[in-house]
């Protein structure tokens, strides 16, 4: 009985790549407001790690969720997605 996890994906924008192995990604979603119903925009940063430290401020990429590796970081580079 083998069960597959399903492992978030999320898309977002690398912010600083300033530690070695790590990088931080920003990832954009818009909430709607219950009463009013109007969207708002609401910023999460997110610790990944980049083994081969080849990401860049700027660079568009996809992380996916994996078990801690560290205290604060518990998402895997996937991939590139576009830069800049």
């Amino acid at each position: 009985m083998n069960k597959e996890v399903i492992k978030r994906r999320l898309e977002g924008v690398v912010v600083s790549n300033k530690m070695d192995k790590t990088i931080v990604v920003e990832v954009v979603n818009f909430k709607t407001h219950s009463k009013y119903k109007k969207q708002y925009k609401v910023n999460k940063k997110h610790k990944a790690h980049d083994e081969k430290n080849e990401c860049q401020v700027g660079d568009k990429v996809v992380i996916q969720e994996c078990r801690p590796l560290s205290k604060d970081k518990c998402w895997r580079l996937l991939k590139k997605a576009n830069s800049k």
